[in-house]
């Protein structure tokens, strides 16, 4: 697999973590989506590429929190390679 960006085939995999912010000032009402996607980063020219999982995508469509169960059932990637 070579970077979409740069064609480089200097890439690593990582476990991330990113807190997702809805623009504007009508965005400071909405709470930000945590996300622990797994990150391929191109160490030549910095392009970053992941996916969001569907619960993730669906919070931010509807601009909405998760829900308690679905805050609980959520594992940061290096909780799941430690079990």
């Amino acid at each position: 697999m070579s970077c979409k960006r740069c064609a480089s085939d200097y890439l690593k995999d990582l476990a991330g973590e990113l807190a997702i912010h809805f623009p504007g000032l009508e965005g400071l009402k909405v709470p930000l989506v945590v996300v622990h996607p797994n990150l391929t980063v191109c160490l030549n020219c910095g392009f970053v590429d992941f996916v969001l999982a569907d619960p993730q995508k669906e919070q931010l469509k509807r601009g909405i929190p998760p829900t308690e169960s679905q805050a609980r059932a959520r594992k940061h990637p290096r909780e799941e390679q430690l079990q």
